[in-house]
């Protein structure tokens, strides 16, 4: 019997027409909660349920699954498979209709999702809660968005009325989506800069647009040939007085599952001491992890 017989019971499928606007996960396998499930993920990314699979699973094993699903969400129209044990990450279609561009509510703020374009959609569900903190915490400032990707912390500090955003992202397509993610929200363009960069080649810059009263890094784990997060995020940190306001806050994120929030805090202590730890922003309950190896989100400020 497949795996993925034990799942409905662990499910918690939202019933109320408020939850079934809120794009969110459903099933979080990969933090090793539950037994012979850490391959699958499934999100709930309205009107399309986004089932993740990171290792084979049988045809008659994601049918079961699927009916399911669509019995407990009977307003979805589409059940789409991702395969991301295989390079390009390919999505098949397993119920209902082809929808391969959506846009997807969060709190109150709405973004633009692809599905079968690239591996990721468009949008991290586990750091919801961190774009929620930015939301309340960046009024009046200027905010200095480091690995931007799409702008969804951007778009978050504009709904909390910051002063301005600057974006910096190796990838134009993805400042581009970004651009588009704050059309969707009626966000005027004119406090907000989007910038293709090299970060580690553009402290001169930084320094040039600062100082920034917020900074959100949220560097991916590792890109080949661009991005190490060990040898690269000391070399952040050790800058943050050349581009940041004399008092600053700061939201880093740590995605490697190899590393621990004791990285981060080392590496404040070494090169940045005049931070003190604050908090850590957790993800949704639902991103249970029984390792600790997933999503890190820590607030510093000057003290």
């Amino acid at each position: 019997m497949s795996a993925l017989s034990q799942l409905p019971k662990h499910l918690k499928v939202p019933k109320k027409p408020e939850e079934l606007q809120q794009a969110q996960r459903l099933f979080h396998g990969r933090g090793h909660a539950y037994a012979n499930l850490n391959h699958i993920t499934i999100d709930w990314l309205s009107p399309v349920i986004l089932i993740t699979l990171f290792a084979p699973e049988t045809k008659a094993g994601i049918e079961t699954l699927a009916d399911y699903l669509l019995s407990e969400i009977p307003c979805c129209n589409s059940v789409q498979l991702q395969h991301r044990y295989q390079l390009e990450g390919p999505i098949s279609i397993i119920r209902g209709d082809n929808i391969q561009q959506l846009v997807i509510q969060e709190d109150t703020l709405k973004f633009q999702l692809s599905l079968g374009q690239n591996r990721n959609t468009g949008l991290f569900l586990d750091m919801r809660n961190g774009r929620r903190w930015v939301c309340e915490n960046s009024s009046q400032k200027r905010v200095l968005n480091l690995f931007a990707y799409t702008c969804g912390f951007s778009v978050a500090a504009l709904a909390g009325d910051a002063k301005s955003v600057l974006n910096v992202d190796m990838s134009s397509a993805a400042l581009q989506v970004g651009r588009d993610n704050h059309r969707l929200n009626q966000h005027s363009l004119d406090s907000i800069s989007f910038e293709k960069l090299n970060i580690f080649k553009s402290f001169g810059r930084l320094k040039k647009r600062g100082s920034f009263d917020l900074l959100i890094c949220d560097p991916p784990s590792f890109q080949k040939g661009s991005v190490d997060i060990v040898r690269d995020y000391p070399k952040i940190l050790r800058r943050l007085d050349d581009y940041m306001a004399p008092r600053n806050e700061l939201l880093l994120c740590l995605n490697s599952p190899e590393l621990n929030r004791d990285f981060l805090i080392n590496q404040m202590a070494n090169l940045a001491p005049r931070y003190a730890l604050i908090d850590e922003i957790k993800p949704p309950t639902v991103f249970a992890e029984a390792e600790n190896k997933g999503l890190k989100v820590l607030y510093f400020k000057t003290i």
